[in-house]
C-alpha cells in the first residue's frame, strides 16, 4: 500500500498542507459571506473575502456610532 501511495506522501512533505488548513480557510470563507450578506455586487463581497483572508485592518469610517 504505501508503494502505491508512494508519490502522494512524498508531495506532503514537499508541500505540507493538510485537509485542517483548508477546512479552516472554507470555514473563514463562510463567516465572511455570513457577514456580507446584503452586499449589492459580487464585487464588494470578492473584495471582503480578500480583505478579511489577508487579515487586513479595517478601514476607518467617516460614521461613527456611539
Amino acid at each position: 500500500m504505501l508503494r502505491r501511495h508512494e508519490d502522494d506522501i512524498l508531495h506532503y512533505f514537499r508541500m505540507p498542507i493538510d485537509n485542517g488548513t483548508v477546512e479552516g480557510l472554507n470555514n473563514k470563507a463562510k463567516l465572511v459571506i455570513h457577514k456580507a450578506y446584503g452586499f449589492r455586487t459580487a464585487t464588494n463581497y470578492i473584495r471582503n473575502l480578500y480583505h478579511c483572508m489577508a487579515d487586513l485592518p479595517l478601514p476607518q469610517t467617516v460614521h461613527t456610532f456611539v
